[in-house]
């Protein structure tokens, strides 16, 4: 996410950053509430304790309002990814439990309430919002598979995956982890227990290493 500026160009103050974020975590909850349609700018100003003026100072409209709202969530979804993936840098010597450890944290990522959230507003929004759907999916998905397939590459270096095209081998093992999730949560409307997103992960882990694991 982009620094915020004035309209000179220059560093917004500290306390006027701080606002913007007030506003922009308020809009995500009204937004994720009530849906792009029947949210109003005076409930994103009451719920994030400011004048109604004060949001247009900070957002010229709701279409403005609501792209840089869901790339603000998109980047905090984003920064939790790239956490996960960062456990893979030195993932000790059982990699089946470290994989098996960053496959559950995934799914947490991926199944919170934030995550959840801007899936169905993206969904909710697919024809009038293409262009962000785009920007959504290459901070949160793009990025995460970006991460994975470095870390991948890194242990196929080391011998510890057989040689494969790194990118391709986080696409699949991400496939495995989101596509059961998604249907055991039903795109997202079920909660799913501990002991099934442990479940999906474990298998998810051990297909993976099937096909990747080094010859024994």
């Amino acid at each position: 996410m982009t620094a915020a500026t004035t309209p000179s160009g220059r560093a917004a103050p500290r306390g006027r950053i701080d606002k913007r974020q007030a506003i922009l975590d308020a809009a995500f909850a009204v937004f994720a509430r009530l849906g792009y349609e029947n949210a109003g700018v005076r409930e994103i100003a009451d719920e994030a304790g400011v004048a109604k003026l004060t949001v247009y100072n900070h957002f010229k409209d709701k279409e403005n309002l609501f792209r840089h709202t869901v790339e603000s969530a998109a980047d905090s979804v984003m920064a939790e990814n790239l956490a996960v993936a960062e456990r893979l840098r030195s993932p000790g010597d059982d990699l089946r439990a470290a994989l098996k450890d960053m496959a559950c944290q995934v799914l947490q990522v991926c199944c919170s309430e934030r995550a959840r959230a801007l899936k169905w507003l993206m969904y909710a929004q697919v024809g009038g919002f293409v262009d962000l759907i785009e920007t959504v999916q290459k901070r949160t998905y793009g990025r995460l598979a970006e991460a994975l397939a470095d870390r991948l590459a890194r242990l196929s270096l080391d011998g510890r995956l057989r040689p494969c095209d790194p990118a391709l081998a986080a696409e699949q093992f991400l496939t495995l982890l989101t596509g059961p999730m998604d249907a055991r949560s039903r795109l997202g409307t079920r909660a799913v227990p501990a002991a099934e997103t442990h479940a999906v992960a474990e298998a998810a882990v051990d297909t993976f290493l099937r096909a990747y694991g080094p010859a024994s």
